[in-house]
């Protein structure tokens, strides 16, 4: 029976908790006591972030990186690289600790060990002990002041099977461990006994994500059945040895699948009579009411009450940042006041269900806290079903109130070693120094009346703009911002802050430039990924597979002046993860419907290059609206075509989206010119259709290179032909679906696939061509550059080729990085799509210092990667492209073997062209496997002493496309920004994936020549720049603008 209290009632009752709780949080401690920390500089470290926003970002930044330095030099010198950053405003103390020319000298120790030390005791504050009994003396310490407690394995990122049984295997240890200890602890009435019944005495807190590495929100039932395993495990032990277990909650991509995975679990008869289990709900979710009435709702149906654990959040910045980038709606609310309201509404929704569910009301919000008193007080609920919660060293005063205020308190203690509680120390941080934090605010004397005030009084304010809240830019969007931990991301994200002030677009013009040049007609925004963790995402992906299955082995035939044309020749496309099934049966043209081709091309254009700009533009966005509405159907193609994991499958389409859209929008503005006028004269720079374009498309990005080089063509006013990769035309031919149907005019376009040893050479020879785009290997790029140099008998101009002909791509790990990224990022830049990507990274150099246990972690990471057909959910190793490539990449393996070792070679299916990945170390920054491109899945790892030698065997290689760097050190990323010969340097994250607009691509040396695709001068190469100058005066008069 759910009992409804009238609003007011809990309000009135509210406020009076509230201040008599207040009163206590601010009692003061002894003179003594005072002075104590005012001496210390963790707590100075703490006055100055909240002080000064600049100095906030880099300190932070620091201490995230200090676990990682290995000696008292290192500390100091990026104590100075940090906060010696002209941005940082230094308190004088900072100052003269920062005030040391060499990282080695006396003072400059000094302040190393100072700051360590600083450090050290901060996160002694937040984090229960280093090692068991460290944590124990804490718990001992809690009880003896009346509190429960739930203790946090703190450890590295799990990203490998490894570790996920390692988790599980340590929090089994902690269990009995402290279950054990637990024997000989007095009996405390306030915390261990409810309504005459015994409570556990231990209790651990988990994340369900840590058992299992590969969870993933697009494969539940798979991330489901591995998960439960070794959850069932550990629920099975605490059971035997009287411990309660309750699950975390993390980021939004996870809290569907781990709500279901809990419920399915929880429901099973061994399993469902348990009371001493509990989940995690966040209030800063907007969807997190509707969450807990169907958890309410699921429990009842159970009959046996769970805890719920209620807590605002942690993770706010990455969620909004997460979101932003993906072009998501936004999962968490913007103001903390909004995040306060559904906090106390979901309070409200719990107490009044004590009967299905125990609430622990996780907050350091005196308000917060006061409304569920007044709530549980008011309903006279059971001391079993009702208890407040705390993080460790955050609400230490709160806590002591709650207690003498007569209710069960625990604590969140975490415990662990401090380089892996590095990331939960700076959450805490965060969170204490935020402008909106509670604490903050209570520590600035803040009026009673606000701290209390209804948050959605304090909503209302906002929403009228009289109260004051911060700003957090990040790229294009300013969000409102009241949230705790907000501002590790300097304000200033807007990507004009981003470039040094003299390379703004204005900067490059002359200044009488016009205005209207510089920014397209329609602006430009990014598509957005599909997100898989909704379930209606998933069912239409599987659905789209089961379509797309339908209609395998169909005849594509080539369209050639808007007719598709028989053909004497065909090839079937196969499917890589099964060869027995044919995709489609592709018709190859002649020499002679080539040539049909290119005369039809040539007829047509004059009209269409007088086509204005703005219908060629609408004919690309209303193709990318098309491939929006069938963005599940065209992923499924990409999948099953070429043997692309789905979700790789789906950004590709999203890339081919934004082309769509992006060139749209940069031809508007171009189609304008630039005028460079004067008096008596007016100068126009302008810009015309080359001609006719031919497009030879890869089999790798089949879709999104595919349609970026032939809508850039296209909207240009180019005509263009477009020869596939045999092993990608059928998705081609989906192209040329979706371009006739958006109303490309007859013969403007055309979809010739063909044999590129004699229709493709052909056409590249052509006199009547005027432009190649290609993509592929540097073999046949250099001969296609060199075929087209050759002018040919009629032939009046000279054939600008675009070519982009792959890389060699390295990493950098210095002995600063974050492992956890480094590994991940690597694996992912390796072995995604099969390392079949012309940025996928196949040389890895690590810094002497990390260098072991780099590898250790990339060679188990690797290990616990799933291999099997694209399709599968679970994937993501698939097959390679072909047999022919399949075997070329063999023949790497068996030269790595002979000038490296092999640190890894996983086994792979017999079924499809599948080859496992490889990992070679100890290998010398010349041999073949570390020069050469061998796409696919194969990694060469190697050592460099110092900094410098890691840049130079980075810099070793004939290309120059894609390199990333991890590393924490300012002056190494700085040093690699300038040095690194890559067109794509990516720092702090993996390699691949460049986006539209964002993260224009290409390279240099013999990676390619032509501009980037997806960037602002991409279009000029398919265009022809011409200067019109008139002479307006007659008579010696000429109008003046201005002047009567």
């Amino acid at each position: 029976m759910v009992i409804e209290i009238p609003k007011s009632t809990y309000e009135a009752k509210t406020q009076e908790i509230a201040r008599e709780l207040l009163a206590a949080t601010r009692e003061k401690g002894s003179f003594l006591a005072q002075m104590r920390d005012q001496m210390r500089w963790d707590d100075k470290l703490l006055a100055w972030a909240m002080s000064n926003p600049g100095l906030r970002v880099q300190l932070f930044r620091f201490i995230d990186t200090l676990p990682a330095l290995r000696s008292q030099t290192e500390v100091a010198r990026h104590f100075q690289e940090y906060l010696g950053d002209e941005s940082v405003e230094l308190p004088a103390a900072l100052k003269g600790m920062l005030n040391f020319t060499n990282p080695d000298s006396i003072p400059g120790q000094l302040a190393a060990k100072s700051i360590s030390a600083a450090v050290a005791t901060l996160a002694q504050k937040y984090i229960a002990g280093e090692n068991l009994n460290q944590a124990l003396k804490t718990i001992k310490r809690l009880r003896n002041q009346k509190m429960a407690f739930t203790l946090d394995l703190l450890g590295e990122a799990v990203i490998t099977e490894v570790e996920a049984q390692s988790y599980l295997d340590r929090y089994l240890q902690l269990i009995e461990q402290l279950t054990e200890a637990a024997k000989q602890w007095s009996k405390v009435e306030e915390i261990d006994v409810a309504d005459g019944k015994s409570l556990p005495l231990v209790q651990v807190s988990v994340k369900l994500t840590a058992f299992y590495s590969q969870f993933d929100s697009l494969d539940p039932q798979g991330s489901q059945n591995r998960v439960c395993d070794r959850i069932r495990k550990l629920l099975r032990r605490a059971k035997e040895l009287g411990a309660a277990v309750h699950f975390d909650m993390e980021q939004y991509e996870y809290k569907d699948i781990t709500f279901s995975i809990l419920k399915d679990l929880l429901m099973e008869e061994e399993f469902r009579a348990r009371t001493d289990i509990g989940v995690t709900m966040q209030a800063y979710l907007r969807d997190s009411e509707q969450d807990c009435q169907d958890l309410i709702a699921w429990a009842k149906q159970r009959g046996n009450p769970v805890t719920i654990r209620l807590v605002k959040g942690a993770y706010w910045d990455q969620e909004t940042i997460t979101s932003l980038q993906n072009h998501w709606p936004q999962p968490v609310y913007n103001q903390k006041a909004a995040t306060d309201a559904n906090f106390e509404r979901i309070t409200k929704l719990l107490l009044e269900n004590h009967e299905y569910v125990y609430s622990a009301i996780g907050s350091h919000n005196v308000r917060s806290q006061a409304y569920a008193i007044a709530i549980a007080e008011n309903l006279n609920i059971p001391r079993r079903c009702f208890e407040m919660q705390v993080l460790y060293g955050m609400g230490d005063q709160l806590a002591k109130a709650l207690v003498n205020y007569g209710h069960r308190v625990r604590v969140y203690a975490p415990y662990g070693e401090l380089l892996p509680g590095m990331a939960y120390l700076i959450r805490r941080l965060l969170e204490n120094t935020a402008n909106s934090s509670f604490l903050r605010q209570s520590l600035e004397d803040r009026p009673v009346e606000e701290l209390i005030a209804p948050p959605q009084q304090l909503q209302e304010q906002l929403n009228v703009g009289t109260l004051n809240v911060g700003t957090l830019n990040v790229g294009k969007l300013n969000v409102e911002s009241s949230q705790p931990s907000s501002n590790l991301q300097p304000t200033n994200l807007q990507p004009t802050n981003l470039q040094p002030a003299n390379l703004k677009p204005s900067n490059l013009q002359p200044a009488n430039l016009q205005p209207a040049n510089l920014q397209p007609t329609n602006p430009f925004t990014n598509a957005a990924n599909t997100d898989y963790a909704q379930l209606d995402a998933r069912e239409k992906a599987k659905q789209a597979l089961v379509t797309v299955r339908q209609q395998l082995g169909k005849t594509y035939l080539p369209l050639i002046n808007g007719d598709y044309q028989s053909t004497t020749d065909t090839v079937d496309s196969v499917n890589p993860s099964n060869p027995r099934v044919v995709i489609g049966k592709i018709g190859l043209i002649s020499v002679e419907q080539a040539e049909l081709a290119i005369e039809k091309a040539k007829a047509v254009f004059p009209s269409w290059r007088r086509t204005p700009a703005r219908e060629r533009a609408g004919i690309l966005r209303k193709a990318g609206d098309l491939m929006e509405q069938r963005r599940a159907e065209l992923s499924a193609w990409v999948c099953l075509e070429v043997g692309k994991p789905l979700r790789e499958a789906d950004g590709e389409v999203t890339e081919a989206i934004d082309f769509c859209y992006y060139y749209a929008s940069e031809m508007e503005r171009l189609s304008d010119g630039y005028n460079y006028d004067i008096a008596g004269e007016t100068n126009r720079y302008v810009y015309q259709p080359r001609g006719i374009a031919l497009v030879i498309s890869p089999w790798n990005f089949p879709i999104a290179i595919t349609t970026g080089m032939t809508v850039a063509a296209l909207v240009a006013g180019n005509c263009t032909l477009l020869k596939p990769a045999a092993n990608s035309s059928v998705i081609a031919a989906k192209i040329a679906e979706i371009l006739v149907e958006a109303g490309i005019p007859k013969g403007v376009f055309q979809f010739v696939p063909g044999k590129g040893s004699t229709v493709g050479a052909h056409m590249v020879k052509h006199p009547d061509i005027h432009l190649i785009a290609f993509t592929g290997s540097q073999e046949v790029g250099c001969r296609i550059y060199a075929d087209a140099a050759i002018v040919q008998p009629g032939q009046k101009h000279l054939k600008r080729v675009i070519a982009e002909m792959g890389g060699k791509n390295g990493i950098i790990v210095d002995e600063s990085a974050d492992l956890d990224q480094a590994v991940a990022g690597v694996v992912k830049s390796a072995f995604g799509y099969s390392g079949q990507k012309c940025s996928a990274c196949s040389r890895v150099i690590v810094l002497e210092p990390v260098y072991e246990s780099f590898l250790k972690r990339l060679v188990e990471a690797t290990r616990s990667l799933n291999i099997g057909p694209a399709e599968a959910p679970s994937t993501q190793v698939g097959p390679v492209i072909d047999a022919t490539s399949r075997d070329r990449i063999r023949e790497y393996v068996e030269k790595g073997r002979q000038e490296a070792k092999v640190a890894l070679e996983m086994p792979a299916p017999d079924t499809g062209y599948f080859i496992g990945p490889v990992i070679f170390n100890d290998i010398s920054p010349n041999a073949t496997i570390a020069q050469e491109e061998i796409f696919g899945p194969v990694v060469a790892v190697m050592a460099a002493k110092n900094f410098q030698e890691a840049l130079d065997i980075a810099n070793s290689t004939n290309y120059a496309l894609t390199g990333g760097l991890y590393s924490r050190t300012p002056s190494h990323i700085e040093q690699a920004s300038a040095e690194l010969e890559v067109g794509n340097l990516y720092i702090n994250r993996n390699i691949t994936g460049a986006i539209v607009s964002r993260q224009p691509f290409g390279g240099f040396k013999m990676s390619g020549v032509g501009s980037r695709a997806g960037g602002p001068d991409y279009l000029v190469q398919f265009l022809e720049p011409r200067t019109i100058t008139e002479n307006i005066q007659r008579q010696g008069f000429a109008p003046i603008e201005g002047m009567e």
